[in-house]
């Protein structure tokens, strides 16, 4: 179905409900340049890292995009397992998942709160970002304390920049992107407005900060574009 959420007048900040779910995976691959692409260095990175009969964790998995693409990718068994904490989004995911059937242990529920031990290894897609600041150490902590020495944590993010007129710049070729994918000003307007104070974005050195607090040895970028990177952080 194709994302028209914002096509109308909003009144209440972005939430991941029904009407957001239903339209959430034509959402992701127009609002996120380079969306595919990415998805398919997660999991093939994944797949470098994860040992046979190792579980993979995705926090804030949404309609398990990212848990699917492993699933028919992998060569030798593992526990795939998927957190989120929307409903709706987990029921889509539920369908989507039984439709291929595929193996995937799927929980509803808080990543503040749940327990994800003994993974080999961590996604976190756009995931810190709707995490409260003060909260995200602690979440990346718990993160590295899950991890099996050697496992790592891969995680996307929407990124801005010191630099205030570079970031401007940044922010248009967004934009520009994103009239390209068919949004109208009016649209991308109404979700900027929506996600204010809801997705806060850290710069790159803050994420690479954030993950070597957390414990984590080695922290590096291994895809950027404009404003949006993904980083791989290592357990050793």
């Amino acid at each position: 179905m194709k994302d028209r959420v914002f096509s109308s007048p909003i009144n209440k900040q972005f939430e991941f409900d029904e009407t957001v779910a239903s339209v959430f995976d034509d959402m992701l691959s127009r609002s996120i340049p380079f969306y595919t692409e990415v998805l398919n260095l997660v999991c093939e990175l994944s797949l470098k890292y994860a040992a046979a009969n190792s579980t993979v964790t995705d926090l804030g998995c949404s309609t398990a995009n990212t848990l699917l693409a492993i699933s028919k990718m992998t060569k030798f068994p593992l526990h795939l397992r998927g957190i989120d904490n929307s409903e709706a989004m987990c029921e889509r995911a539920r369908q989507k998942i039984k439709a291929y059937g595929a193996e995937i242990e799927l929980i509803n529920g808080d990543i503040m709160e749940q327990d994800f031990s003994a993974s080999s290894v961590v996604i976190a897609n756009y995931t810190f970002q709707f995490i409260r600041p003060p909260k995200r150490v602690e979440l990346a902590r718990k993160i590295y304390h899950s991890l099996d020495k050697g496992g790592v944590c891969i995680f996307s993010e929407k990124i801005i920049y010191e630099n205030k007129a570079l970031n401007k710049k940044m922010i248009d070729l967004y934009l520009a992107f994103k009239k390209l994918q068919g949004y109208s000003d009016f649209e991308i307007a109404q979700k900027r407005e929506s996600l204010e104070n809801v997705l806060v974005p850290y710069t790159e050195n803050e994420n690479i900060d954030m993950m070597k607090t957390a414990g984590f040895d080695e922290v590096v970028s291994v895809f950027k574009y404009a404003n949006f990177a993904t980083f791989l952080a290592i357990k050793t």
